[in-house]
């Protein structure tokens, strides 16, 4: 059998729930927590992880996923109680992201967040919603330790935690 991206999509779709469940557990007021920018405060990045991969999804399918291209993005994550639906959102799009992995490798050729036009393979794309997420996640735990809360225990996130859960 050939080595495929699908465990990393799996193991991705699994932090991210964790990490949601985790800020869930967390006092309102965790979610303004920063480490060093004030603007790139813990709602602002796990809204930014969903709202990412939605993007990527649909940049690898052609296949609008939470929203249409052109459109808004995803609400904005204000309160604990919100994460409830951000969760959701989360696993919809990573199921997306999943199945993006049958997909024929091919490039796909778009206009960029600078304006210029760039090919991309879809497995670059694919590879980069992954690592995107993770960096992400190490931000959130850093926010949360550098304003005194609970952080994210990435160790307990990694791909060996995953597999001794999911008996791989």
């Amino acid at each position: 059998m050939p080595i495929s991206m699908e465990r990393l999509l799996a193991h991705m779709a699994w932090a991210n729930e964790k990490t949601i469940a985790h800020l869930q557990s967390l006092p309102e007021e965790s979610l303004k927590a920063f480490a060093t920018n004030p603007e790139w405060q813990v709602a602002e990045i796990i809204h930014h992880i969903v709202d990412s991969a939605d993007h990527y999804a649909y940049r690898i399918s052609g296949n609008p996923v939470l929203t249409a291209p052109g459109g808004d993005c995803i609400a904005d994550v204000t309160t604990i109680s919100d994460l409830a639906r951000l969760k959701d959102e989360a696993a919809i799009v990573d199921r997306a992201l999943l199945e993006c992995e049958k997909l024929d490798e091919i490039q796909i050729e778009f206009e960029n967040y600078k304006g210029e036009q760039v090919k991309r393979w879809r497995s670059t794309i694919l590879s980069q919603a992954i690592h995107h997420a993770t960096e992400h996640r190490a931000q959130i735990a850093s926010a949360l330790e550098a304003k005194g809360f609970t952080p994210v225990d990435l160790d307990e996130l990694d791909l060996w935690a995953f597999e001794i859960e999911r008996g791989f």
